[in-house]
């Protein structure tokens, strides 16, 4: 097996080529400020806009709501803007009912217990169990999923 030596001299190389006129010229430096580049021309940006088609379809929030029901929450008109909804044709998107609306329409759990825990069903799709007190008359709602639970008043009378 042979061993290589070492060695400290460099190979001899060629001198740059000179630039061409081509390549010579002012070189543009482009604007700075704080460590950011910025550019030397205002390109313009669309706006994201609310398409015709679902101002004439309509912009109630729900078919039972036609306004926001929290301070939080974005009205429509705002929410479907931008290339998303350019080519939706809003008469065949679901219009499904409020959370509100919906989750009235679910029966009332009545039970016999003075407390009863609620875990949003469905195992690992639901939510973190919660023990709801129905010591008071009338029903009470989950804090989570809004699934009203009460108990049922029974009245027993003596009859001698």
């Amino acid at each position: 097996m042979a061993v290589r030596a070492k060695s400290t001299s460099t190979l001899p190389t060629e001198a740059p080529p000179a630039p061409t006129e081509e390549a010579r010229g002012d070189f543009v430096r482009p604007r700075v400020e704080d460590h950011h580049l910025m550019s030397n021309k205002e390109v313009p940006i669309a706006e994201p806009q609310t398409p015709p088609e679902v101002l004439e379809y309509g912009v109630e929030q729900a078919p039972n709501a036609l306004e926001t029901w929290s301070q939080d929450q974005r009205p429509k008109v705002d929410a479907m803007k931008g290339p998303r909804f350019e080519q939706v044709d809003m008469a065949f998107q679901p219009q499904s009912l409020s959370a509100m609306e919906l989750i009235s329409n679910v029966p009332i759990q009545m039970t016999t217990k003075r407390v009863v825990p609620c875990d949003g069903g469905d195992g690992p799709l639901g939510h973190p169990r919660v023990y709801i007190n129905l010591d008071k008359p009338g029903p009470k709602g989950c804090p989570y999923c809004g699934i009203r639970y009460q108990k049922e008043e029974h009245h027993f009378h003596y009859v001698p």
